[in-house]
């Protein structure tokens, strides 16, 4: 069996398309990972969501 006849392994696969399209999704999900706290929110962020009314689910 000559290299181009065998199937690529995995990772490398994984790896050549991150390479072509860069990592387009996270590792985990937005439920699985650690609250952030909102200390890390920017001040643009932080301002912004004090815009929001409250009858648009503002907080």
């Amino acid at each position: 069996m000559s290299e181009k006849d065998r199937p690529e392994p995995e990772w490398k696969r994984r790896r050549r398309l991150a390479e072509i399209f860069g990592d387009v999704l996270p590792a985990t999900t937005k439920d699985e990972r650690e609250p952030e706290a909102r200390s890390t929110e920017s001040a643009s962020e932080a301002w912004l969501m004090r815009q929001v009314p409250p009858h648009h689910g503002g907080h």
